[in-house]
């Protein structure tokens, strides 16, 4: 087969024996949704955590709704957040009635700048939703700051962010907040789908539990229902792969930023690329995706036609979600947050994940590079 027939993809998830495994057990089990097996995963997660408790979900959205309802967000109700970012983080605020306020964000992390944020509470403003985007912690001793001047709930998306370390030193999501994570295929550990919600508390953790099934608190029969509830569970097919995952999940960080590394160095060379941050200070980036950004008067869509043609994949990462069509109906539009708004007009995400070579990696930087018109090196 030709290199070039040999597309890179974008992601890859690493599922190997243990996952198969463990999945087979659930099978032999008969127990393939509120078994032993999505207990086992939530208190494995909890402890990787570092957290008193952990409810498993079936995504990342449905872990973010929970979170709107447990803090009691809801119309009338305006909550600051991000524009740069995937669109759930502000789906599930409409889910609930309440207005996602979008705040510009800071041009080096490219989450909320906490400035931004406290120049957009207003009397309506009930919480912050900041998100970890790509991998990188936000500012969360800062906006817990202004949560605490304003009186304002906070629910952290770390949907990207499993394993970054904090300014304070401390993992993502540990902080004592809801905090949510997601499993997909392409994040750092996968369940398919799936996702985990981190709660403050035993009370909340109870309702959070009730609310993904149905409404049905752990005491009662199967048909009685004490509330309002949805269908979030997380199937012990999808936990079993999730607890393998866990076992080796401080492995595949590490090959995270070994593939990072190698694209830092082979990029440093290759004009009109800026390549991303991978930590400041006490922050650690948690490598979800890799994300460069081409400089202005670059193509950037020519540039990912190009990269197709030569047997790489690529993708604008991410648009500004303030932009798409039911969230310009609240008001919102092009030129209000410039950061967000050029970010999002010339980053492109790079093929990435652990089991990267060295080889793909100069591959692709070197096709990058001809795309761009630049020489090339061999190799």
């Amino acid at each position: 087969m030709s290199e070039i027939t040999n597309t890179i993809p974008l992601a890859k998830p690493e599922i190997g024996p243990r996952e198969e495994e463990l999945a087979l057990e659930v099978l032999r089990s008969g127990r393939l949704s509120l078994g032993p097996m999505a207990e086992r995963f939530e208190d494995d997660f909890a402890a990787w955590l570092g957290s008193t408790d952990a409810v498993a979900v079936s995504s990342g959205t449905t872990a973010l709704h929970l979170g709107v309802r447990a803090l009691g967000w809801g119309p009338g109700d305006e909550v600051l957040t991000s524009p740069f970012s995937f669109v759930a983080s502000a789906n599930c605020l409409l889910y609930e009635g309440a207005r996602p306020v979008f705040c510009d964000v800071d041009s080096v992390t490219l989450n909320i700048d906490p400035e931004a944020a406290e120049a957009a509470v207003g009397k309506r403003t009930a919480g912050i939703l900041p998100i970890h985007i790509f991998g990188y912690p936000a500012a969360m001793p800062e906006l817990e700051a202004l949560a605490g001047r304003s009186g304002l709930g906070i629910l952290e998306d770390a949907c990207e962010a499993l394993g970054a370390v904090d300014s304070e030193g401390r993992r993502v999501g540990a902080r004592g907040n809801l905090a949510t994570f997601a499993f997909y295929a392409n994040k750092q550990m996968t369940t398919g789908e799936g996702g985990m919600i981190v709660p403050p508390g035993a009370d909340v953790a109870a309702r959070l539990r009730a609310e993904r099934n149905q409404g049905r608190a752990a005491d009662m029969d199967w048909l009685d229902h004490g509330g309002l509830g949805f269908n979030y569970r997380l199937s012990d097919i999808a936990a079993a792969l999730g607890v393998a995952q866990l076992e080796r999940l401080t492995t595949m960080l590490e090959d995270r930023r070994r593939v990072a590394s190698l694209y830092a160095e082979a990029l440093a060379d290759v004009a009109g690329v800026e390549t991303p941050i991978a930590g400041r200070g006490e922050e650690r980036r948690s490598w979800f995706v890799y994300v460069v950004r081409l400089d202005e008067g670059i193509d950037r869509d020519d540039v990912i036609a190009q990269l197709g043609e030569r047997g790489v994949a690529s993708k604008a990462y991410l648009p500004c979600i303030h932009l798409f069509p039911h969230l310009r109906e609240l008001g919102w539009s092009e030129g209000q947050f410039p950061v967000a708004e050029a970010a999002a007009a010339h980053s492109l995400a790079l093929p990435f994940f652990p089991a990267m070579s060295e080889g793909q990696v100069s591959r692709v930087c070197r096709e990058l590079a001809g795309a761009l018109g630049q020489p090339t090196r061999a190799g």
